[in-house]
């Protein structure tokens, strides 16, 4: 009789740590999903980066930046509105 009781509290203990175990593996495939989806933003975001890098290194946005500032080249004639 003894031996049946440890047996059934063995299985119960069993049982519960086999339920606990599928949770945490629930929750960690969970996590992982959400890594995976984090990853693939910072790569795209990434690569946005690199093209950025990359452009601000061009005349054409060195020039935009210089208009902005009212920077203009020395034989460029600007023309302004009369109010």
């Amino acid at each position: 009789m003894a031996v049946i009781a440890i047996a059934a509290i063995f299985i119960f203990l069993l049982g519960i740590q086999i339920k606990n175990m599928e949770q945490e593996d629930k929750e960690l495939a969970a996590k992982v999903n959400d890594l995976q989806t984090t990853y693939e933003q910072e790569c795209s975001r990434t690569a946005e980066l690199e093209a950025q890098k990359i452009y601000v290194q061009t005349k054409q946005y060195i020039e935009e930046m210089a208009k902005k500032l009212g920077l203009v080249y020395p034989d460029e004639i600007i023309f302004k509105p009369a109010n």
